[in-house]
C-alpha cells in the first residue's frame, strides 16, 4: 500500500485536520494510499525530550528526528501543516499547560547554571524557534499561487487599502553596524572541521563552538550586529516617531531567528521604556523579567514584586507620553511590543502594506507607521514596495501578475542554520572561525552585548536551487531574477557559484537576470502592475519574506500557495501554507465554535502530494485522486465555499464536507478508473441529497464557547467531537 505522511501540527492546522485527515483518509484508502500521522507539534517536540520523567503513556518517540531521516528517502511523501516556531513566552506557555496535565516536564532554565539546567536547556533549544523546517526541508522550495487562486483573486478581489502620496509610512532600518554591513563569507576549498572562538582582551580563549563540520565549496559567513549602535538608532527611532506623530512599530523574526531577534526585541523594549528600565531595571532583572520576553511576560510578573504597582505606573506613563505604539489587538491592550512572537516582519510588513501603510493604534485606528526593522538586509525590499505605492496607488488583484519563489533552503541554508552558531557576546574581544589546521578564515572585533552569528550554505544545495531556479523559468516561460547583492559579502560568493553553475543547463531563450533585493522588487513591482509574471530566485530568509509579500497582495493570504519542496534525495514534501493567523482561529473556535481557518493550502498539497505518489510508485488510481482533486478544488473556488467571515455562515469544517462533495462527485464521474467510480457514486449522491441537513448540523453549533481540553496538547477526543459535530456527515464517510 502506498503511504503519505500527514503532520499533525498545531493551533488551527491542527484543529483543521480533526476534520479534514477523516475525509481524505477514507477517500485514500479506495486508491490504495495510506494515510500516517507524526506529532511534530510544539507540545509533542517537548515530550519527546523528556522520556525519562514520564510515564510509559505519555512517552512519545521523536517524529521530528524520524522525519528527518525520512527526508533522505527517496520514497518520502510529507505533507507538513505550518507548526508553532516557539518563541521563549510560547515555550514556556507550552511547558505549564503539559505540566497541568500531569507531564513532568522541568522549567524552562532562562539562565542555566547547574549541569542539569544546561541539559534541560540544551533539550529545549530543539524545540525552541525554527526546529522542525531545517529539519524537514532537505530540498530547495518551489512555491507559487496555482493558476485557480489567482483567477479567483482576480475575479473576487479582496480589500485593498489606498495609498496616499504624502503617507508618512516609512521603514527604518540601521544600514551599519548591522548584520549586513559586517558580514565576511568564504567558500570552503576543502573538507574541514572549524572551531568558533572569543578571544578576550586579556588574550583568554573561550570556545564558542567547538566543532563545525564542514564541505568542499561550502559557502561560510560570519557577522554582528553591534549594541551599542542598535541602541542608539533605537533611542533615534523613538524620537522620530514621537516627532513625526506615526506610531511605532518593530518588526523582526523572533520565532524562526530564535537567537538573535528574541535580543533585539528586548534591546526595543529597552529603548522604547528608556525612563523605566534606567530606574527599575535592577528590579525586573532580579525578578527574572526579562525585555526580551516582551512587555506582557513583564506585566504578568509584576504582582511578585513589592513595588510592582509602581513599576506598572511607569510604563504606562511612559505609554502616555508617546510615541503612540502600534497594536496587536487594541480592543484587549495587547501592543507590538507585549510579545516578540506576535508581530513576525513576513507576515505584519505585507498586511500593514495591503491596508495602506496603516498598523492599528491604540486608540483602536489605523494610521501611519514607522516599520522599524533593524537589519538593513533586506529591509529595502520593504521600503521599495511603499515608495512604489506612494508613487503609483495600490496594486490592483484584478490586473496584477505574480511573483512565484524559487527559494535556497535546502540543508539547513542560510541564515535559518544559524541559530546554534548565533552569540551575545559577554565581554569585548575578537570573535573568529578557525579551521583545523589554526588558520583564521573569519573575524570580527566585538564588544559586550554584540550579536554575533556564523550561517554555513553547502554547494549541492546551492546548484540544486540553481537547476530548480532554470527548470521553473523553463516550464514557466516566465522571466527569474536571482535576488543577489554583489556589495554583500555572503551573495557575493552566491553570485560567483552561479557564473559557474550556470551553463551547465540549457538557458537558450531564458531571461535571467541579477538584481540587488532593492531593485529586484522594484523590477517584479513594475511588471506585476502590467500583468506579467517575474519568478523571484532568492536565499532562505527572502523565500520566507517573498512568499507572504507577494501573495498577500496578489490573493489575499500566502495560506493559498502551492509550496513544493523536491527533496534533493528524490523524495517529496508538500507544505500547506502559512499559519501566522492560526493563533486568533484558535481564540475564536474557543469562544464562539467558530473556525476560519481556511485549509485550500492543504488542498493543493494533497492533490500535489497524490500525483507525486503516483509518479513515484505507479499507482494509477492516485493520480486520479490527484486529477480529480483538482477540479474538485476549482469547483470549491468558483463557488466560494472558503470559510466565511461570520458567524452563520461555513466554516472549516463546512468548506470541508463540500470539498468532499466535490470530490466524490469528480470521482463518480471520471472514467479513467471504473472502479473508483463505482465506489464515489454511492456517497456522492448521498452527499448532495443530505447537502441542507449537513450544513445546518455544522452552523447549529456555532455561537457558544467549547472545550477542547487545551491549547497546546488539544484532548482528542474532545477536538474531534467539536470538529466533527455533523452526524449525518460522519454517517456518510463510514459508508466508504
Amino acid at each position: 500500500m502506498s503511504k503519505i505522511i500527514y503532520t499533525h501540527t498545531d493551533e488551527a492546522p491542527l484543529l483543521a485536520t480533526y476534520s479534514l485527515l477523516p475525509i481524505i483518509a477514507g477517500y485514500a484508502a479506495k486508491a490504495g494510499v495510506e494515510f500516517e500521522t507524526r506529532d511534530i507539534s510544539l507540545a509533542g517536540r517537548i515530550i519527546a525530550q523528556f522520556p525519562e520523567r514520564l510515564t510509559e503513556q505519555q512517552r512519545i518517540g521523536d517524529a521530528l528526528a524520524e522525519l528527518g531521516e525520512l527526508a533522505h528517502d527517496p520514497s518520502a511523501n510529507i505533507i507538513k501543516l505550518p507548526n508553532i516556531s516557539a518563541s521563549v513566552p510560547q515555550l514556556k506557555a507550552a511547558i505549564a499547560e503539559l505540566q497541568a496535565l500531569g507531564y513532568d516536564i522541568p522549567d524552562y532554565p532562562e539562565n542555566p547554571e547547574t549541569d542539569e539546567e544546561k541539559d534541560f536547556a540544551a533539550r529545549f533549544d530543539k524545540v525552541k524557534g525554527s526546529a522542525v523546517n531545517p529539519v524537514l526541508r532537505q530540498g530547495n522550495s518551489d512555491r507559487r499561487a496555482p493558476a485557480s487562486v489567482k483567477a479567483y483573486a482576480k475575479a473576487h478581489p479582496h480589500s485593498m487599502g489606498e495609498w496616499s502620496a504624502d503617507s508618512k509610512t516609512a521603514v527604518a532600518t540601521m544600514g551599519h553596524d548591522d548584520f549586513f554591513s559586517n558580514e565576511q563569507s568564504v567558500v570552503m576549498p576543502s573538507d574541514d572541521t572549524l572551531r568558533i572562538e572569543h578571544v578576550g582582551e586579556d588574550g583568554t580563549v573561550t570556545v564558542l563552538k567547538e566543532k563545525l563540520p564542514v564541505l568542499e565549496g561550502e559557502v561560510v559567513d560570519a557577522t554582528f550586529m553591534s549594541a551599542q549602535a542598535l541602541d542608539a538608532f533605537l533611542d533615534e527611532q523613538v524620537a522620530r516617531a514621537k516627532a513625526e506623530g506615526v506610531l511605532f512599530s518593530v518588526h523582526l523574526k523572533a520565532t524562526m531567528m530564535k537567537v538573535s531577534d528574541p535580543i533585539i526585541f528586548g534591546h526595543v523594549v529597552k529603548a522604547f521604556f528608556k525612563p523605566v528600565f534606567e530606574k527599575y531595571g535592577a528590579d525586573l532583572a532580579a525578578a527574572d523579567l526579562s525585555p526580551n520576553d516582551g512587555l506582557g511576560a513583564i506585566y504578568a510578573g509584576l504582582d511578585q514584586l513589592p513595588n510592582g504597582a509602581e513599576i506598572k505606573a511607569a510604563f504606562d506613563a511612559v505609554l502616555a507620553e508617546g510615541p503612540a505604539l502600534a497594536m496587536v489587538n487594541s480592543d484587549k491592550g495587547i501592543s507590538n511590543l507585549h510579545v516578540p512572537s506576535d508581530v513576525i516582519v513576513d507576515a505584519s510588513m505585507p498586511a500593514m502594506i495591503r491596508i495602506g501603510g496603516h498598523m492599528w493604534g491604540p486608540d483602536g485606528k489605523e494610521a501611519d507607521t514607522l516599520a522599524v526593522i533593524p537589519d538593513s538586509s533586506y529591509a529595502g525590499i520593504y521600503q521599495a514596495v511603499i515608495d512604489d505605492c506612494k508613487a503609483n496607488g495600490a496594486l490592483d488583484p484584478t490586473t496584477m501578475g505574480t511573483v512565484p519563489n524559487v527559494g535556497l533552503m535546502a540543508q539547513k541554508a542560510e541564515e535559518y542554520g544559524s541559530h546554534d552558531k548565533t552569540f551575545e557576546i559577554a565581554a569585548r574581544g575578537t570573535v573568529r572561525v578557525v579551521n583545523a589546521a589554526g588558520d583564521v578564515l573569519l573575524s570580527h572585533d566585538v564588544e559586550a552585548g554584540d550579536i554575533w552569528r556564523a550561517c554555513q550554505t553547502k554547494d549541492a544545495a546551492i546548484r540544486d536551487w540553481i537547476k530548480l531556479a532554470v527548470t521553473r523559468a523553463r516550464l514557466s516561460e516566465t522571466p527569474a531574477v536571482f535576488w543577489l547583492d554583489a556589495q554583500r559579502a555572503h551573495d557575493a560568493n552566491l553570485i560567483a557559484k552561479l557564473e559557474k553553475y550556470l551553463p551547465e543547463h540549457d538557458t537558450d531563450g531564458l531571461e535571467l537576470h541579477v538584481m540587488a533585493p532593492a531593485e529586484a522588487t522594484l523590477f517584479s513591482l513594475a511588471r506585476i502592475r502590467e500583468g506579467l509574471d517575474t519568478i523571484s530566485v532568492t536565499g532562505n530568509v527572502l523565500r520566507d519574506y517573498n512568499t507572504d509579500l507577494f501573495p498577500i497582495l496578489e490573493v489575499g493570504t500566502s495560506a493559498k500557495m502551492l509550496s513544493i519542496v523536491p527533496l534533493m534525495a528524490g523524495g517529496g514534501l508538500f507544505e500547506t501554507g502559512a499559519g501566522g493567523s492560526a493563533p486568533k482561529h484558535v481564540q475564536q473556535l474557543v469562544e464562539q465554535d467558530y473556525l476560519r481557518w481556511d485549509s485550500l493550502g492543504e488542498f493543493f498539497a494533497l492533490a500535489a502530494s497524490f500525483e507525486h505518489l503516483a509518479q513515484t510508485t505507479g499507482n494509477g488510481k492516485a493520480q486520479v485522486l490527484a486529477d480529480t482533486l483538482d477540479r474538485a478544488t476549482g469547483t470549491f473556488l468558483n463557488e466560494d465555499r472558503s470559510p466565511g467571515r461570520r458567524i452563520g455562515t461555513i466554516d472549516n469544517r463546512g468548506s470541508h464536507f463540500y470539498l468532499a462533495l466535490y470530490w466524490a462527485q469528480e470521482l463518480a464521474r471520471q472514467s479513467d478508473d471504473a472502479e473508483l467510480a463505482a465506489a464515489f457514486a454511492p456517497l456522492a449522491q448521498k452527499l448532495a441529497d443530505d447537502e441542507k441537513t449537513i450544513v445546518d448540523e455544522l452552523i447549529a453549533v456555532q455561537g457558544n464557547p467549547v472545550d477542547i481540553g487545551g491549547y497546546y496538547r488539544p484532548d482528542p477526543d474532545k477536538a474531534a467531537a467539536v470538529m466533527r459535530p455533523s452526524a449525518t456527515f460522519n454517517g456518510a464517510l463510514a459508508s466508504l
